[in-house]
């Protein structure tokens, strides 16, 4: 075949396949009469008058909150939380180890007022600067009891 009887077919292809894309597929034919006979119907209630609010007694107010023995105090109704923290405390590379009795695990960890303190088994406290409410937050798992005084907390968690 020569170049020039290349070009020639290829050409008829070309045009063969212009003139299938000028004209709507069979789909495309049913689509645009079943278009053109539901164009003029409308569905009831569309594009009629709205009507307005149906006119109802007002509920009745329902107190919809848990019962007191059941509400949880919010953070601004507790003087602190604490959790327990049993692994070794790792500060900025460094160990945290009481002041007092030199323990490094086994902690509690206070939260009251914006401050964390630290309290080993042997009942030390101390003030954690590096730590902060937020960090706090993140690490503490949800509440499981709230507690009257200090002292119960602390039987609680078995110090």
């Amino acid at each position: 075949m020569t170049e020039a009887g290349r070009g020639e077919g290829d050409t008829r292809v070309f045009h063969r396949i212009r003139r299938r894309a000028a004209e709507p597929s069979e789909a495309q034919r049913r689509f645009f009469e079943l278009s053109a006979r539901l164009q003029d119907q409308v569905p009831t209630g569309i594009g009629g008058p709205s009507a307005g609010p149906e006119r109802s007694d007002p509920a009745a107010a329902v107190d919809d909150f848990l019962p007191p023995e059941l509400r949880v105090p919010s953070h601004d109704q507790l003087d602190g939380r604490m959790m327990p923290w049993a692994q070794p405390l790792d500060l900025d590379g460094e160990l945290v180890a009481c002041t007092e009795c030199g323990a490094y695990r086994d902690w509690l960890i206070l939260s009251t007022h914006g401050e964390i303190w630290l309290r080993c088994r042997a009942g030390h406290q101390q003030q954690e600067t590096r730590l902060d409410t937020a960090w706090y937050n993140r690490s503490a798992g949800p509440a499981d009891a709230t507690h009257a005084t200090f002292e119960d907390c602390l039987r609680h968690l078995g110090h």
